[in-house]
């Protein structure tokens, strides 16, 4: 467990940071930049979440301690001496990305198909979960950038992917299962 006693060190005041085995990068490193955008889509969770209920923000709660699993495997480079580790590094798993698509599955079953885009709004919650969408879309483009220069965990990249696809659904679930839903109108205002 994590033990905070004080907030502040001083030792990235020269502008850099340490990564989860230790090593110190550069606070604008591919890697930093990738696991502080997955940040930033906890924090969007965040406020998703004050206008949540039951099941939905239950559901977010499992993906804000998820979003803290990825951004845990995003800081730990090194991926082949996981095993030479004194502990075991904490990495993202098929089976979350798999509960992901599971919970996609189910409430997609509830929505009628699209027959448009959509454009984000709808129900202040549904406005809140593609806020979500879009930042996490944007830490899977951070994640797919970083995978191109150094090893990253599959299954984290996999993740965002569906991460992005669930908010989707869960905007259309939260728009009176899509009915509320706010639908583009190509070329409307020419």
């Amino acid at each position: 467990m994590v033990v905070l006693n004080k907030i502040y060190t001083k030792t990235g005041d020269a502008g850099d940071t340490a990564l989860g085995n230790g090593e110190r990068v550069a606070k604008h490193s591919a890697r930093v930049v990738a696991y502080g955008t997955v940040d930033e889509v906890n924090a969007t969770v965040g406020l998703a979440r004050m206008r949540a209920r039951d099941e939905s923000d239950a559901a977010l709660a499992r993906i804000q301690n998820d979003l803290f699993d990825l951004g845990a495997d995003l800081c730990r480079p090194d991926m082949e001496k996981d095993k030479e580790a004194e502990y075991t590094p904490l990495r993202v798993s098929d089976s979350q990305v798999a509960r992901l698509e599971a919970e996609i599955d189910a409430m997609n079953g509830e929505l009628e198909p699209l027959r448009s885009f959509i454009l984000p709004g709808g129900s202040e919650l549904a406005a809140y979960l593609h806020l979500c969408r879009t930042v996490s879309r944007r830490a899977e483009r951070h994640a797919t950038e970083l995978a191109v220069e150094e090893e990253v965990n599959p299954a984290a990249v996999k993740y965002l992917n569906r991460l992005s696809d669930w908010f989707f659904v869960a905007a259309r679930i939260a728009n009176d299962g899509g009915k509320a839903d706010i639908l583009w109108v190509p070329g409307q205002n020419r």
